[in-house]
């Protein structure tokens, strides 16, 4: 690929895929991240040839990556945190109250089971 025209728009595909990307993590709409890796697989895998000449386009698209790559870090590493509490929780036997996206109040955990510790 040498026409201009096409790399450009490979490019501002890409950047505008990157944008979505940054968006859907922040809004932490984690189920939809595998389709826009795979888009953006196949955007710079059609890039790759032309790195040499475009090296000053790409490099604001690369920070930018590397931003939205650590977003999804933390967002991963809040999920093992909390999936890590509920699993101490659980081997407690403790109840959690949590709530959902409309804000409807959830138990976590066994709430009909109560246990009496007899110490001696």
């Amino acid at each position: 690929m040498s026409e201009p025209s096409q790399l450009e728009d490979l490019l501002d595909r890409l950047e505008s895929l990157v944008d979505r990307e940054r968006q859907v993590l922040l809004e932490g709409r984690l189920d939809q991240i595998a389709q826009l890796v795979s888009e953006k697989s196949l955007l710079i895998e059609a890039l790759r040839d032309t790195i040499p000449e475009t090296a000053e386009r790409i490099a604001p698209l690369q920070l930018k990556m590397r931003r939205n790559q650590e977003l999804f870090d933390h967002a991963l590493a809040g999920i093992r945190v909390v999936s890590d509490r509920l699993t101490h929780l659980r081997e407690q036997g403790k109840v959690v109250q949590v709530y959902d996206a409309l804000g409807r109040r959830e138990t976590i955990g066994d709430a009909g089971e109560t246990r009496l510790e007899h110490r001696v």
